[in-house]
């Protein structure tokens, strides 16, 4: 049982130290690899370099990468100065692609070419330039940022008071437009009334124009006349009384 166990923990072991190898050699060969990445971002700055100063950058317009890249470094020679050489460089690898950081020493300022490279294509996917900036260029941008952010909190701001001190007209707005939706209605009605008393008034004395002709034809037939020798001036009812004789 004891050899067993001795067995079984020799061969943990040795897989242990095979583990650790294997580890050690991938980290060696990372590390190589960042080296290697980190010494060709600094051969591509100098070629960049080389082909600005040359005058050649025309011929370079057409290519999908040199030519940004030649554009983007003749924009930050116009701020960091000539050309000195370069500080340091850095590299990261994140699975099949590399990040390269170079610092380039110019005569006025320093600044930054950030390199991205398809390590499994071997192609140069992007190439830009950063130019480090002085403190007070830094503090100006932050009070413009700042200025910006505290200019659009105010604006909108008043804008929200506007809005809230138009809801006070709101009701007499809506007032108005009631009264003049309600003004119309009100004449109409007015109207039909006065037309259907028009109409009743019309209506009561045509009633009584034929209790007339009825009335003034029952007179002359009584008297033995002709309507044309009297004229019926009004009618007025007549309540009988119990008892009474005519």
């Amino acid at each position: 049982m004891k050899k067993k166990l001795m067995v079984l923990g020799m061969i943990v072991s040795i897989l242990c130290m095979m583990l650790g190898t294997t580890a050690f050699a991938a980290e060696a060969e990372d590390e190589a690899m960042s080296g290697y990445m980190a010494q060709t971002g600094e051969g591509l700055v100098e070629q960049i370099a080389e082909i600005y100063n040359s005058g050649l950058t025309a011929n370079y317009e057409a290519d999908p990468v040199a030519g940004p890249a030649l554009a983007a470094y003749a924009e930050a020679v116009s701020t960091m100065g000539d050309y000195i050489g370069i500080q340091s460089s850095e590299a990261t690898i994140d699975g099949d692609s590399a990040n390269i950081s170079v610092v380039i020493l110019g005569s006025n300022r320093n600044a930054t070419a950030n390199i991205s490279i398809d390590t499994k294509a071997g192609e140069i996917k992007s190439i830009s330039f950063d130019v480090e900036k002085t403190f007070g260029e830094l503090m100006t941008n932050a009070g413009l940022n700042t200025l910006l952010g505290m200019g659009t909190v105010f604006a909108v701001l008043i804008l929200i008071s506007l809005v809230i001190t138009c809801f006070n007209f709101i009701p007499a707005i809506q007032a108005a437009f009631t009264k003049k939706d309600k003004t119309p209605v009100a004449e109409t009605k007015a109207v039909d009334t006065a037309v259907a008393q028009i109409e009743a008034q019309e209506e009561d004395l045509a009633d009584d124009l034929e209790l007339v002709a009825v009335i003034s034809a029952a007179i002359a037939a009584a008297e033995g006349t002709s309507t044309d020798g009297f004229v019926v001036r009004s009618i007025r009812r007549s309540y009988a009384v119990r008892g009474a004789r005519f």
